[in-house]
């Protein structure tokens, strides 16, 4: 069979640092590889080189055949016929992706327009008609919707429908799922597989998750330091991984704590949330219509002890996310109330509120969009230290730096570099370093592992499982990674439409869930394949 796609010996790097060493890969008509590895590893950057989209000041040796043409050597002018039309990208996150200004429908249509000799009314028709085939169809999301109107299920939708509008002979999909819940994964997935045996496209999955992979991929490539170390069938690579990094990469370690976790009645609550409502209002349907509003929030109370670890999990737009800003004081409070350490929050006056409001803190899904890029680790770290009602000398604030990165396994002399010199890994160790510093009852850890390889998510677990046994932190796990809240929290919330629809002790919920939403978000965790029940 052709190969639609070949790297030969493929060398990229960025000043004096390699990132791609003499990779060779080929992809052929209508096949689904799959691209694994660690963080690092140079997963994404070969999806970027396929395209020539790698970073400014980056140098490329070797060849990378699609078809006829060497995309290593030919002109931009050329290099721009192509993208869209021969080669397209389904990149990580949509809304980055898109054009904010423009709507659904043009942006799709505008691929179209660009790489056919079409009208821009029946560009437009045949943009709908896209729309349509990745499940948006027009009766419910009108093309004329801009992406901040979607949902990130939906965005990612429009992304693969602008990939797909010239039927390109491969389809590159980086990290397309990272984001989503399980539910909405699931659909994106099925639909990314449909959409390559219609067209009988290739398509390079690259993914950290192997669950994923195990379902998708009729081959596996295993990358390691810009290489390709290991290369199989799925059958094989799941049932005889031959390498030490291969089988790395497999082993999911259960990180959940053995210690005696404390129950409702050893002491009081750190964090108390009592029938919560968080409502925002919506537009009139019409002049003289009644007003709106939208419970983003609905009545959600919430006892967090000392110690203890909550998972809350639920579709997107369920009112996650929301729901953790209120607790953290950044969306106000429309009924109900919250407290930490048995004092009202926020507090009737600004002292008592920062003070408490150093017992409370965050960890964001993606640390370096959080991280001022100008500022260095030490400032970036010590940035919390404001809320301190005494002002700390630079001495101080230094010391309690060095501190905070020696909880996290990170060396004090780190304090001086910039983010961009670190890995994804040791990001979120320093955004864990900087919610310690004000030593905190309970620390929020919203999607805080789902970009991270299996690898080094289980490391920040283990991480985080210490220091909440040595520190005596609780933890609010808001993610949509089941494996997660399985690992590691001992009580489980499931959110639905801005209300707890279940809740218990985790085991308990995931051996034997109730409600019918429940068993569907289970139901739709992506489990790693059986192959040797599957093999004949």
């Amino acid at each position: 069979m052709t190969h639609v796609l070949q790297f030969k010996d493929l060398s990229l790097t960025i000043g004096e640092k390699v990132i791609l060493d003499r990779l060779n890969l080929s992809i052929d008509q209508g096949q689904i590889i799959g691209l694994v590895g660690r963080s690092g590893s140079g997963k994404s950057m070969t999806g970027l080189a396929a395209m020539r989209l790698a970073p400014e000041g980056s140098k490329i040796q070797g060849d990378i055949f699609l078809g006829g043409d060497n995309l290593a050597s030919v002109s931009e002018a050329k290099l721009c016929a192509i993208r869209g039309r021969d080669i397209a990208m389904v990149f990580q996150e949509p809304m980055t992706a898109l054009n904010p200004l423009h709507s659904i429908g043009t942006q799709v249509a505008e691929t179209i327009l660009i790489h056919s000799d079409t009208s821009k009314t029946t560009a437009l028709r045949q943009a709908a008609d896209l729309l349509a085939r990745v499940g948006l169809s027009p009766e419910t999301i009108s093309p004329a919707r801009l992406p901040h109107e979607l949902s990130g299920g939906q965005r990612q939708r429009v992304v693969i429908a602008i990939a797909i509008a010239m039927k390109p002979k491969i389809l590159i999909a980086d990290e397309p799922t990272t984001s989503l819940d399980v539910t909405t994964q699931a659909d994106i997935l099925a639909l990314l597989k449909e959409l390559a045996r219609q067209d009988d496209m290739a398509l390079l999955l690259i993914t950290h998750d192997l669950a994923v992979i195990s379902h998708m991929a009729d081959r596996i490539a295993v990358m390691k330091d810009g290489r390709i170390i290991e290369q199989a069938t799925s059958q094989m690579f799941f049932s005889d991984a031959a390498s030490n990094d291969v089988k790395e990469l497999l082993v999911q370690p259960m990180t959940k704590s053995t210690q005696p976790r404390p129950s409702e009645g050893d002491a009081k609550p750190v964090l108390t949330a009592s029938d919560v409502v968080c409502a925002y209002p919506l537009p009139r349907a019409s002049l003289f219509a009644p007003k709106r509003r939208l419970h983003a929030v609905d009545g959600v109370s919430l006892k967090i002890h000392k110690g203890e670890n909550i998972g809350l999990v639920g579709e997107s737009g369920c009112g996650k996310s929301t729901f953790a800003r209120t607790l953290l004081g950044l969306t106000p409070l429309s009924d109900g109330k919250i407290e930490i350490a048995g004092k009202a929050f926020p507090a009737p006056n600004a002292a008592s509120t920062r003070v408490l409001r150093r017992k409370i803190q965050i960890v964001f899904q993606d640390p370096y969009s959080s991280f001022n890029p100008r500022q260095t680790i030490g400032k970036i770290i010590a940035e919390p230290l404001s809320l301190f009602e005494t002002p700390l000398d630079k001495k101080s604030k230094k010391e309690l730096v060095a501190k905070a990165l020696s909880a996290v396994d990170l060396t004090p002399d780190v304090a001086a570099r910039y983010p961009h010199a670190f890995s994804g890994g040791q990001r979120q160790r320093i955004a864990i370093a900087r919610a310690l510093i004000t030593e905190p009852e309970v620390i929020i850890l919203d999607e805080a592992t789902s970009a991270l390889d299996v690898t080094s998510r289980n490391r920040v677990l283990e991480l985080l499982m210490r220091l909440s046994e040595e520190k005596g932190v609780s933890y609010l796990f808001i993610t949509h990674d089941l494996s997660v809240v399985r690992d590691v929290t001992d009580r489980l919330l499931v959110m639905k439409a801005g209300r707890i629809v279940e809740q218990g002790a985790t085991q308990v919920i995931f051996e034997a869930p109730e409600h019918p939403y429940t068993k569907k978000l289970l139901a739709a965790a992506p489990v790693m394949k059986d192959f040797e029940q599957a093999s004949p």
